[in-house]
């Protein structure tokens, strides 16, 4: 399956179990650990075990290497490594304090170039 479609298979199988403000940032070649990272959050730790089953269900189900699930035990930050793609469900209070969507903003910026000044 080509990775475009996998991103767009993993945002369907988030809005199945109403997953809200999903977010994809593209981080190729801005980190060395995934492509791409997928954010979401959920109303509560049962709400965000359901969308991460969803999406290991449908995974396994599609052939998609699911590398590591983190988090379960809590609910409140669910991580699903898939290699090229990380899947981050949160719930609202979590998503706030760590800000990752700013975080990757902030890291994806264009670097200034430095002026020499004689």
């Amino acid at each position: 399956m080509e990775q475009q479609q996998e991103i767009a298979n993993i945002k369907n199988w988030i809005e199945e179990k109403k997953g809200i403000d999903i977010k994809h940032i593209d981080v190729t070649g801005k980190t060395d650990f995934t492509d791409h990272l997928i954010i979401c959050s959920g109303t509560a730790p049962l709400h965000n075990s359901a969308i991460a089953d969803n999406i290991v269900q449908n995974a396994k189900a599609n052939n998609i290497e699911i590398l590591s699930t983190e988090g379960k035990e809590t609910g409140s930050w669910i991580l699903i490594d898939l290699g090229d793609i990380i899947v981050h469900i949160f719930n609202v209070e979590k998503r706030n304090y760590y800000k990752i969507e700013e975080l990757y903003a902030v890291n994806s910026r264009p670097k200034k170039e430095k002026v020499n000044k004689k």
